[in-house]
């Protein structure tokens, strides 16, 4: 970015929900309890799957993935909202706001594609049960893993340069509680149609091929449920599944308003509201319905806080 804008030496004010001081209170107290419910939840699922030899699968390896990113990209955006909420400095420096744009983007897009992920391992392990052990070998599930968190942050890179690349023009006041890409392209003083365009084409391959690979998957999943011949274990099958596709459909509905809607019809207070669910609740959520609701995992639970663990 040209330091000539005067972005550079005098940073960013984070407006936030500024307008609604009665909001910013409830909303202190809400987010406070969301973020440290996040912190126990995906910490515990971390816990458990490196304590309990049981939960050394695939699944549970890819879980810790998802809850270790969940732990980071909470934190990357929640401390410093919780400040503002409760203070009347809403500034952020130049430094800060990049690094929360790179951080929080990588660690999104990565969630965008291990998703899709997990969801190719759910569909191995309920339409291939004979060949899942030789489908999901340790070496694919680690190299699965790596591709998420490389190719998610290889796109917050390019985000964030060509972002920061545009002239502000000494603007610097962001109508949004975090540095995010949407908002940085409207205090822009040129024009931006080549960012936007470029900005929906990644968009594109980041949020909808994994939706397509989700769609697929539990697709398959849903036939081989049918064909359960036990209404309970349909049933209970239904249940996981439509709990899974609950927060699938919450995390990618509300990224896709964020980052795929034409920037006319962007609402910048809606946009807002939507970026809390994919930012904060999302995260929270995802420990309680993926693994805490598990027999597994609460089995594990019960010998390290009950009973105490015995590695036998």
């Amino acid at each position: 970015m040209d330091p000539k804008n005067g972005s550079s030496f005098t940073g960013f004010i984070l407006l936030g929900f500024s307008d609604r001081p009665q909001l910013e209170r409830v909303l202190f107290v809400v987010l406070l309890i969301f973020y440290l419910l996040t912190l126990l939840g995906n910490t515990t699922i971390i816990a458990l799957s490196r304590l309990d030899p049981h939960l050394h699968t695939p699944m549970y390896f890819f879980l810790s993935n998802l809850s270790f990113l969940d732990l980071c990209y909470t934190t990357s955006i929640v401390p410093q909202l919780l400040v503002h909420l409760r203070g009347a400095d809403k500034s952020i420096s130049f430094a800060a706001c990049v690094a929360q744009l790179f951080v929080s983007l990588g660690l999104g897009s990565t969630e965008c594609i291990l998703l899709g992920v997990m969801a190719f391992d759910r569909y191995a392990a309920v339409c291939r049960p004979l060949h899942y052990t030789v489908i999901m070998h340790p070496r694919l599930c680690a190299l699965m893993g790596s591709a998420s968190w490389f190719i998610g942050f290889a796109n917050s890179l390019l985000q964030t340069v060509l972002t920061f690349l545009v002239p502000l023009c000494g603007r610097n006041k962001i109508d949004h509680f975090l540095c995010e890409v949407p908002p940085l392209l409207k205090l822009a003083c040129v024009d931006t149609t080549v960012n936007e365009s470029e900005l929906f084409f990644v968009g594109v391959i980041i949020l909808l091929i994994p939706v397509a690979l989700i769609t697929f998957s539990y697709g398959r999943i849903v036939r081989a449920v049918l064909r359960i011949k036990s209404a309970a274990g349909q049933r209970k099958a239904f249940g996981t599944c439509g709990s899974h596709l609950t927060v699938v459909s919450l995390f990618y509905g509300t990224a896709i308003y964020a980052y795929l809607q034409p920037s006319n019809n962007y609402s910048q207070d809606q946009g807002k509201f939507i970026s809390l669910f994919y930012t904060i609740v999302t995260p929270m959520v995802n420990p309680f319905i993926y693994t805490l609701r598990n027999k597994d995992v609460t089995g594990a639970m019960r010998k390290v806080f009950c009973g105490g663990y015995d590695s036998k």
